[in-house]
């Protein structure tokens, strides 16, 4: 009986290997990093060449799959984390790790102030940390720190963490269909008290959250995707919902064969500074781009779908997205990776002129960097169709066995209880 409980445990984890490719480019458009599996890959946009990440720790930087990357909104510092349980903070320019801060558990989200003065982190029990980052912009690798627990979600997996574009909150969306807004405190290593108001409308789980803002919206609303194939905007010091988009009649006219579901999942969003828009993926080869319009005589703004995306080839499933500002590209990544062990292949594309239809979808060979960056970022420059599309079927399948809460018997749930890895030493 116990091998059997420890082979359906094995296989679990075995699922839960699959991890998305990510991408983030610099604000500034320095550098783009890409993830897969445990590989970080940072190619400089400036000079045109792959960067060589500098880390005083043994081995590899990440020894499992990392989860969440982001750069600061300064552009001095960078973030990756994951399921090997740490969060480590990089310099943009030099690309020398200065901070490694261990975690309890798995990290799903991260989050850095704009000040860069904080980190936040959640972990796969719901638990969001913080960590003082004093110091950081001065480029000296700092002493390992660990976090202070800022909020919980209650064995919730946080799925995205964001600061408000004033700082004044720091927002986290979950499995469960909500999004929290917590004001974030003058003193976060004391603990965040203050809920500010709770999103409440998602009918599936929460896969990403953004901020849209501009000199018209000064305040900045919340944008969030789900498993529900809505895109809802939201007010955040009410909770108020302004507008939800319904993604999937878009996909079902797309699509030919009518007979599959129409419901998809969001993957990522992402708004484009100091405009009105928003690119948004899913689980399709197609990318939408939304516009938020504010309509002053009554102060509500709406959502409407501007233009949609057909992305080329039948394989690319954009697992991850990120705007440049100063080019107006928007990159895209597919792939994915299965567990620390496997080399994982991606797929980058970018699209051009993003705020004006037709945009259009760069070829290798129109790409900055040319096949440099590409075979840097992806593992090599070409990469078959058929790795691509059992790539986006693992994701799918990965995301759903993630997201979708499982239903145990009270004996499994008593065996799982008393073999957790996680569990602190008695004294």
């Amino acid at each position: 009986m116990e091998e059997s409980h420890i082979e359906e445990e094995g296989e679990r984890q075995t699922k839960h290997e699959v991890a998305p490719a990510l991408i983030s480019v610099h604000p500034f458009q320095k550098s783009v990093a890409v993830t897969v599996g445990s590989a970080l890959r940072v190619f400089d946009l400036i000079e045109g060449r792959p960067v060589s990440l500098v880390d005083e720790s043994d081995g590899p930087s990440h020894k499992d799959s990392i989860r969440a990357i982001r750069y600061g909104s300064s552009g001095k510092i960078f973030a990756s984390a994951g399921d090997d349980k740490l969060v480590k903070i990089w310099s943009a320019d030099s690309w020398q790790c200065l901070n490694t801060i261990s975690s309890e558990k798995r990290v799903t989200a991260v989050a850095i102030s704009s000040d860069d003065s904080y980190v936040c982190y959640a972990d796969k029990f719901g638990v969001v940390w913080v960590v003082n980052l004093d110091g950081i912009n001065e480029g000296k690798v700092l002493p390992s720190k660990k976090g202070v627990q800022l909020l919980c979600h209650y064995c919730s997996i946080i799925t995205s963490l964001e600061f408000s574009p004033d700082g004044r909150y720091i927002l986290s969306a979950d499995r469960d269909f909500k999004i929290r807004v917590t004001v974030f405190p003058k003193k976060p290593l004391q603990g965040a008290h203050e809920i500010q108001i709770f999103c409440l409308g998602h009918t599936e789980f929460v896969t990403c959250i953004t901020f849209v803002q501009n000199s018209e919206l000064t305040q900045g609303y919340l944008m969030s995707g789900s498993g529900d194939s809505s895109v809802r905007l939201w007010d955040i010091t009410s909770g108020s919902l302004l507008d939800t988009c319904d993604v999937s009649p878009t996909v079902k006219h797309l699509e030919s064969n009518e007979s599959e579901p129409t419901q998809v999942t969001v993957t990522d969003m992402c708004a484009l500074p100091n405009s009105s828009l928003a690119a948004v993926s899913i689980q399709r080869q197609v990318c939408f781009v939304l516009a938020c319009i504010r309509f002053f005589q009554d102060i509500k703004c709406l959502i409407t779908s501007t233009y949609v995306i057909k992305i080329p080839g039948d394989s690319f499933i954009p697992t991850s997205i990120s705007f440049s500002t100063s080019t107006r590209l928007l990159w895209m990544v597919s792939g994915a990776s299965n567990g620390s062990n496997h080399p994982g292949y991606t797929r980058v594309r970018l699209i051009s002129r993003i705020e004006a239809e037709p945009s259009s979808v760069l070829e290798d060979e129109q790409v900055t960097g040319g096949t440099t960056l590409l075979e840097h970022l992806q593992g090599k420059v070409s990469i078959e169709e058929s790795v691509m599309s059992a790539a986006a079927e693992a994701v799918r399948a990965a995301m759903c066995s993630l997201m979708v809460k499982k239903q145990y018997s009270e004996e499994n749930r008593e065996f799982m209880k008393n073999n957790r890895n996680d569990k602190k030493p008695t004294q």
